[in-house]
């Protein structure tokens, strides 16, 4: 699922087929089926617009655009993957611009891959303050919560977010997930009710077959590849579908089996993506859960 920037776009790269090693026999029946995806490279625009920016920020700049310039180079190295000078521009942003929701908005997701809790909820709670209907806030500060297991905040965070657009599976998705932690049968319910909005032709209806028990994981790894759409590579659409496998392994209780998926999907470089995001944290919780064991 991407964020808000369209400035930030993907290259269309291909795929091959293969096995995921270290696994038990039982388990390699759906796996060799794995679609494996090389890894996303950055446009050689990013380059270019950083170089543009990186000059721009030398010249003699009033507080708004300055606030703006480093906004913008913020969410260039976010996409690139470069989170720690990311927070040091968002940061700077704010400083020139207290009022730019966006930049908070971004601090609380990168908090957030920290576990950074506290600072997360301050800067996605005054992006909300700033803009009460900001398309993208919500559903931060419920997947904050998630993590944080503040279930019930995360519940009513990420409805408020599925109201805003109830035809997006991706909210659908991830309210069920924040209700399947603590009513697993209302969950699914809940999910197929929701299902209901999303377009029959979105990809994303087989994720919530799968997640419904209406589609078997080997039928879905077999359809990964299907239609793609106009404005979606195979290695976005496979940095979904690894995130979304790992998380169903988790409820299963199959643990290591869930950790190679998030690996996958950490594979994709799929950066700006919610799911690459947070598979490092679900990947991290996986294998305490399996030490655990």
């Amino acid at each position: 699922m991407r964020f808000q920037h369209a400035w930030v776009a993907g290259i269309l790269l291909s795929g091959l087929l293969g096995g995921c090693a270290m696994q038990p026999a039982n388990d390699n029946v759906a796996m060799t089926h794995l679609v494996i995806a090389e890894p996303e490279r950055a446009e050689f625009r990013y380059e270019i617009e950083l170089a543009k920016l990186n000059q721009v920020l030398q010249q003699d700049l009033d507080a708004e655009q300055l606030g703006m310039a480093y906004y913008r180079r913020g969410a260039l190295y976010d996409a690139l993957g470069l989170r720690t000078l990311a927070r040091m521009d968002f940061t700077r942003a704010i400083d020139y611009q207290p009022r730019l929701a966006d930049a908070y908005n971004f601090l609380g997701i990168q908090y957030t891959e920290l576990q950074e809790f506290d600072y997360a909820y301050e800067a996605l709670d005054s992006a909300i303050e700033l803009e009460p209907q900001h398309p993208y806030a919500y559903l931060n500060r419920g997947i904050a919560e998630y993590y944080d297991r503040r279930l019930k905040f995360s519940v009513d965070d990420l409805q408020q977010h599925l109201a805003l657009d109830p035809s997006d599976p991706y909210r659908v998705l991830w309210l069920f997930l924040a209700q399947h932690r603590t009513q697993p049968q209302q969950a699914k319910t809940t999910l197929r009710e929701n299902a209901e909005a999303i377009a029959a032709d979105d990809w994303a209806n087989d994720l919530v077959a799968l997640y419904l028990g209406d589609m078997s994981e080997r039928h879905f790894l077999s359809r990964m590849t299907d239609n793609l759409r106009a404005n979606e590579t195979l290695t976005e659409r496979l940095c979904e579908a690894y995130f979304y496998l790992g998380k169903q392994q988790q409820i299963k209780g199959n643990w290591a089996r869930a950790m190679n998926y998030f690996k996958l999907a950490l594979t994709t470089n799929v950066y700006e993506f919610v799911e690459h995001r947070y598979a490092r944290i679900e990947l991290e919780r996986s294998r305490e859960q399996l030490a655990s064991q």
